[in-house]
This record gives structure tokens, C-alpha cells and sequence, in this order.
């Protein structure tokens, strides 16, 4: 079942970061998790675990990193599989991008999203059928 959009890790990172830095990028976040209809990778579920829990100015605890990916994985959920992994390395050397964000792109396909929200690769651009949209752009 396709969705609407695909989200990037750093979009989750925003809706748990409580910096006062990013408090706008925040409540942006959350309003996408609300409102949009989105899927999401076991990939992104694993940064998200990492970033934080590790690298954010106020760190989750694991039992609420936890919390938060069994809330996401309410929603559709990107396996990664054998198949993912060929496309995205092909990815990879087609669009000359590392390989992560290669799968990022490989998963965001795989869910039937058009456009892939994240901060990570340049607004705008086309990656087969998948447009990047930076949301935190005003």
C-alpha cells in the first residue's frame, strides 16, 4: 500500500529534541509525524535508536528510544533486505551518494512514497520517482 510521503531519520531526531535550538524544527517534526501519512526503514529505526541515545544535547534513555520505535513501527516499515541492499548499492553508483542515503532512497521507492522528506540530500532534487523535500526550509 503506497504512502505519501517517506520520512529520514532526521526528521524523528527533531521530534524528540528538546534543545531550545531546534524547538521550531520540532514542532514541524511533529506535525508531519501527525499529519502525514508516511512509511519508514528498519534504517531509520536504527539511526533514529543511535542519535538519540547518543548524540543529541539531552539523550533518551533506552527504554524511551524504545518507546518511541515501537511507536513508529505502527507504521509501514521498510524491511532491509538482499534485494534493498542491490538497489541501493546500484543506487549508489547511479546518483554518486554514499550508500546509506542510497538506501534511504531504495526504501523510500520500495513504500510507493513520491516524496522523501529529509535534510540530508539537496531539496528538490529527483531520485527516480522520489522528489527530496526539506521541511525545515521556510
Amino acid at each position: 500500500m503506497p504512502v505519501e510521503v517517506f520520512l529520514n531519520t532526521n526528521v524523528l531526531v527533531y521530534a524528540v529534541d528538546s534543545s531550545d535550538a531546534e524547538q521550531t524544527k520540532r514542532q514541524q517534526a511533529i506535525e508531519l509525524i501527525e499529519t502525514r501519512d508516511f512509511a519508514l526503514s528498519a534504517q531509520v529505526l536504527q539511526e533514529f535508536y543511535v542519535t538519540v541515545t547518543r548524540k543529541i544535547a539531552t539523550p533518551l534513555t533506552p527504554a524511551q528510544a524504545i518507546e518511541w520505535v515501537e511507536q513508529l513501527a505502527i507504521f509501514p516499515c521498510i524491511e532491509i533486505d538482499a534485494s534493498l541492499v542491490k538497489i541501493a548499492i546500484e543506487n549508489s553508483v547511479r546518483y554518486k551518494v554514499s550508500y546509506w542515503d542510497a538506501a534511504i532512497i531504495a526504501a523510500a521507492e520500495s513504500s510507493g512514497a513520491n516524496t522523501l522528506f529529509s535534510e540530508d540530500l539537496n531539496h528538490g532534487q529527483h531520485f527516480g520517482s522520489v522528489q527530496v523535500t526539506n521541511p525545515f526550509i521556510a
